[in-house]
């Protein structure tokens, strides 16, 4: 509660939450926000040339090129986003978490070779890493999600290892090892309670990079596929309409960037709380 009273006097991260909350309901509440199905395509959808039409009082966000209403693909299409979201940076952040802990706290020639292991997956280019892994296997929602979570972990693993070797290397560890504690109590009641700050931070900043990687997989065609709709399919199903309908292109790009950008903020305000010494450091 002492958290949040603090986000919620940061405007900037009242801002934030407030977005994500919209996005998390419009999701959650998908099928009595939206007023059509996602996949509904219109006899009166589409001009009579077989264009998109413009947003009016009927199809809020105009239609797309199969005379689809906008605006419910984009309300369920935000599931999509936030399933990816939160399952594959759960998922990124507990096997970062693991490999962190378990490298720095063990250390000897298992650390050393899980950090050269780490050190070999972040060689690769998180974007060209995760259209490999995304070409091998067949894309889906669940599929997808793997493949960034593989992608993600390095980071979240590097920073987990860091603080795990400056922790055990203090005196009040120093301290416990002298006194006979056992791993298990010195690994459960010191080290996890002191990197727990860290692993919130970057489980919230880490969720506006999977809805972006997200995003540009399914853009580039290898990501969730259709009909499942996903901002980043929408675009890529719409783009050829950039010049003559620019709001199937704009409304879903500008709806990535502010969930991400409000993840960001809740993630610099949560870090700026639970660990002063990095205020203002961007």
């Amino acid at each position: 509660m002492a958290i949040l009273s603090q986000l919620l006097r940061r405007k900037l991260a009242l801002f934030g939450l407030l977005v994500i909350l919209v996005v998390v309901a419009a999701a959650v509440f998908a099928p009595w926000v939206a007023p059509f199905s996602p996949d509904e395509q219109m006899f009166d959808g589409l001009t009579l040339e077989g264009a998109p039409l413009p947003p009016d009082g009927r199809f809020w966000m105009g239609t797309d090129l199969l005379g689809r209403d906008m605006f419910s693909r984009l309300v369920y299409g935000a599931q999509t986003s936030l399933i990816i979201g939160v399952v594959a940076n759960g998922a990124a952040v507990l096997i970062g978490t693991f490999f962190g802990v378990v490298a720095g706290f063990v250390g000897g020639w298992l650390g050393a070779a899980m950090m050269r292991f780490t050190d070999l997956m972040m060689a690769f280019p998180a974007l060209l890493l995760a259209i490999v892994l995304a070409a091998i296997f067949r894309p889906s929602l669940w599929i997808v999600a793997l493949v960034i979570a593989m992608v993600n972990w390095v980071q979240i693993a590097r920073i987990i290892y860091t603080e795990t070797r400056s922790i055990a290397e203090r005196d009040f560890i120093e301290a416990e090892w002298g006194l006979g504690a056992s791993r298990a109590r010195i690994l459960l009641r010191h080290i996890l309670p002191h990197l727990l700050s860290t692993t919130i931070v970057w489980g919230t900043l880490g969720i506006a990079t999977t809805v972006l990687l997200e995003a540009t997989l399914s853009f580039l065609g290898i990501g969730v596929q259709p009909p499942t709709p996903s901002w980043g399919n929408i675009i890529f199903e719409n783009q050829t309409y950039f010049s003559s309908a620019p709001w199937l292109v704009f409304i879903p790009g500008a709806s990535i960037i502010l969930l991400a950008l409000a993840f960001n903020l809740v993630g610099d305000a949560l870090r700026d709380i639970l660990d002063p010494t990095q205020k203002g450091r961007h």
